[in-house]
């Protein structure tokens, strides 16, 4: 049976749902014959994943600098993506102080509060947006693990809240509207029913008409999807259950399952699903710097408490174990992007993954020497870029790079004074 040549647009409907479909190979006789989203066959997109306490560089920044440096701790569980990662030190937003505050510039670059302006200016990702969003359903996603503060701000400086539930963003992709099809579909959550029941028929028509890779890249596709579901079962289940009390208010908070770093995996899974459907190609993910105990083993204390450590080795000791679990499972994330065909390349080479905090010092709320993760996306990856700690290049020079690489003619954001050296398009 020959192929189906199917629309890169295609998707899957049911009652009260539409499901888009990943790439396939199927879709490449369209676009070689003229389809209207031909131009958008190899977007690039952007995800930021921002964390509000910073990471302890210690344990984040190697030694060496270039290609050949001695992985950190915090980098090990990267090795496998290693070729597609450049972890960059000695960098800051020129003029950025104000220690938490600083979470307003962590994707605007500009000064706020008593030392910088009264209003903000626009975040990179709602740059890109703005410019290029309209390719999508979604302009953008704004995420967060929990809270109601984002890092993402529209050119008029209002900050953009963001989504924090899982069921929420999952019902935003799939499910067609009306709050009786939402409520219809979280409770089909709640019975460990899968939305391709509904789309079962068209499923089986599909697949009777591909060939087995893209019966397989489907399958795939949809299995990760059903598990995704099968997770926000179970937080709904660990949702509806009483706290168990304890004898006396001094105890540390009770850690619930549904800890901070499922909440970080759970929606890492959903960003992947929205950049394989190309529902959006630009998603922020902020983690705040809440209070919470980490369901980690070796962790007592909480998240914020931690990261005021002081020095002392008791702390730094179960802080690391909390930055290593969540650059961990950012790590599984860019493995699993890697894995991902997009086209004839991969949703890592497609995507700009970049991680940072507004703090490099959470303990004393030093804004200077922010941690920086950048990978994918195209570039000819650097390994350690090593600036200057005691006088930081700009970051802002990254957002530069970053638009350039997007397809954008623009050579200035915020205080950038050029593109980020060493860190080149792969032309290869």
């Amino acid at each position: 049976m020959s192929q189906r040549s199917l629309n890169r647009r295609a998707v899957l409907r049911g009652t009260g749902v539409s499901m888009a479909l990943p790439w396939l190979s199927a879709m490449n006789a369209s676009v070689s014959a003229g389809d209207p989203v031909a131009d958008a066959d190899r977007p690039r997109r952007f995800v930021a994943m921002t964390f509000g306490l910073g990471l302890l560089p210690e344990n984040l920044f190697p030694d060496d600098a270039g290609l050949e440096y001695q992985p950190s701790r915090y980098l090990r569980p990267l090795q496998p993506v290693r070729d597609k990662l450049t972890v960059v030190s000695g960098v800051s937003h020129p003029g950025v102080t104000g220690g938490h505050r600083a979470e307003a510039s962590i994707l605007t670059a500009t000064a706020m509060g008593s030392s910088g302006r009264s209003s903000n200016s626009i975040s990179i990702d709602q740059y890109l947006a703005k410019h290029l969003g309209d390719a999508t359903r979604f302009p953008s996603l704004v995420l967060a693990t929990d809270g109601s503060n984002s890092p993402c701000y529209t050119e008029s400086g209002a900050m953009i809240p963001p989504m924090t539930s899982p069921r929420d963003v999952f019902d935003r992709l799939f499910v067609d509207g009306s709050v009786q099809q939402r409520r219809a579909q979280a409770e089909r959550v709640k019975q460990g029913r899968s939305i391709m029941d509904l789309v079962a028929e068209d499923v089986r028509s599909l697949q009777g008409t591909l060939g087995a890779g893209d019966r397989n890249r489907l399958d795939a596709y949809f299995t990760s999807v059903r598990q995704l579901e099968q997770r926000m079962k179970k937080s709904q289940q660990w949702a509806m259950r009483p706290k168990p009390s304890v004898a006396t208010s001094e105890l540390h908070d009770v850690a619930d399952p549904n800890n901070m770093v499922g909440r970080i995996k759970t929606m890492c899974d959903i960003i992947k699903l929205a950049l394989e459907t190309d529902s959006t190609r630009y998603i922020t993910l902020h983690v705040p710097g809440n209070n919470r105990v980490f369901d980690l083993e070796g962790v007592e204390e909480g998240y914020h408490s931690l990261s005021h450590h002081g020095r002392d080795e008791d702390k730094l000791d179960q802080l690391a174990i909390v930055e290593e679990a969540m650059l961990s499972q950012w790590g599984e994330f860019l493995g699993d992007l890697h894995q991902t065909a997009d086209g004839d390349s991969t949703l890592l080479d497609q995507t700009t993954l970049f991680l940072t905090s507004n703090l490099g010092n959470a303990s004393n709320h030093d804004n200077r020497n922010m941690p920086v993760l950048i990978a994918g996306g195209g570039f000819d990856h650097a390994g350690h870029l090593a600036f200057d700690r005691k006088n930081n290049y700009p970051l802002p020079n990254f957002y530069v790079s970053l638009l350039q690489q997007s397809g954008m003619a623009v050579d200035q954001f915020a205080s950038s004074t050029g593109t980020m050296r060493g860190l080149e398009p792969n032309v290869g």
